[in-house]
């Protein structure tokens, strides 16, 4: 119901719900209140009384639920907890961060994995190079059906040791394993792709779809990342330095993860700074156009960007000289 309650809490006036009360039609109602919006019969009261002052929130003296009541509200929540659920998984931001996170969960595994298979097969393949041939190695291992064929696939003399078959068998269970894994990085990056040249389309254009999901998910969303200083998008992935910075009075932070960028990284030390500040205003405005609904980048906005990073890197071929105190 709906009531109008004058100055000193007495009744004026009421509209009762005479509808059908099931749960789903609680649940719209519930809804539209959490909306801030008025239900039918608060309307109706705020049309006879134009000066009345909506209050969400009951005051004292409100009939209090009765059993069924408490059953109806109970269903309607479970309704709602349902629709937010549905909602959630439309959230480009939850799904970008879960994307982003299952593929450093598996990375990190993978590293782990892969170290242990090339590792321990070459205890046994001392002439195997684990350096230049390490990215092979766990696929060679994984489709071998057993050592010797492995020696014979690499091109190697047969070892003065050989593992057991039971020590073979958990060596190329590992590799499996780590090849396995692998594949679902890829995986799960490709979709990161596909999620945020749809979702982030100018930024994914600017930093590559990688890089402008992990500064989306480091902003806690594409709304929050459109709302941050260029100044901070610059260092974000950073927090320790900075810290450290205002702890300690260290030298701050000149960029953060955006540093991953081959503009900066392939950069010479002595002007990445510069093209970190400029990527950062550049990435500012590229995330504000996606945020709200401006017309995307084309290659043609991104040319013009590299030339002046071109430009930076002409008027600064040398490292600044120091000067002496």
């Amino acid at each position: 119901m709906a009531r109008l309650i004058d100055e000193s809490g007495s009744i004026v006036d009421e509209a009762i719900w005479d509808g059908i009360r099931s749960p789903g039609a609680v649940a719209d109602r519930l809804e539209k209140m959490r909306e801030n919006r008025m239900t039918i019969e608060a309307r109706e009261l705020a049309d006879r009384f134009p000066e009345s002052v909506l209050i969400p929130s009951a005051p004292e003296g409100w009939p209090d639920l009765q059993k069924e009541d408490i059953v109806l509200m109970e269903q309607a929540a479970l309704i709602l907890a349902r629709r937010g659920i549905a909602q959630a998984a439309g959230d480009g931001d939850r799904r970008l961060e879960h994307l982003v996170h299952s593929v450093d969960e598996l990375r990190s595994a993978w590293t782990t994995m892969e170290s242990r298979v090339v590792e321990w097969a070459g205890l046994f393949l001392i002439d195997l190079d684990l350096d230049s041939e390490r990215k092979s190695i766990s696929k060679a291992v994984a489709s071998a059906e057993n050592f010797s064929t492995l020696v014979s696939n690499l091109e190697l003399e047969n070892p003065l040791i050989s593992p057991s078959n039971e020590e073979w068998t958990a060596i190329q269970g590992s590799a499996v394993i780590a090849v396995e894994m692998s594949t679902r990085i890829n995986e799960a990056e490709t979709a990161i792709r596909k999620q945020v040249e749809d979702y982030l389309p100018s930024l994914s254009l600017l930093l590559g779809p990688l890089l402008a999901a992990r500064l989306c998910v480091a902003a806690h969303g594409r709304s929050r990342l459109a709302r941050l200083p260029s100044s901070t998008v610059q260092v974000l992935g950073a927090e320790k330095a900075f810290f450290a910075h205002l702890r300690t009075g260290s030298p701050p932070p000149k960029h953060g993860m955006i540093f991953q960028h081959p503009w900066i990284s392939r950069s010479p030390r002595w002007i990445r700074g510069k093209i970190s500040r400029m990527l950062a205003g550049k990435a500012s405005i590229a995330v504000r156009i996606d945020e709200h609904g401006g017309t995307p980048w084309t290659q043609e906005n991104i040319s013009e960007i590299e030339k002046s990073v071109n430009s930076i890197r002409t008027r600064h071929p040398k490292p600044p000289s120091k000067k002496g105190r």
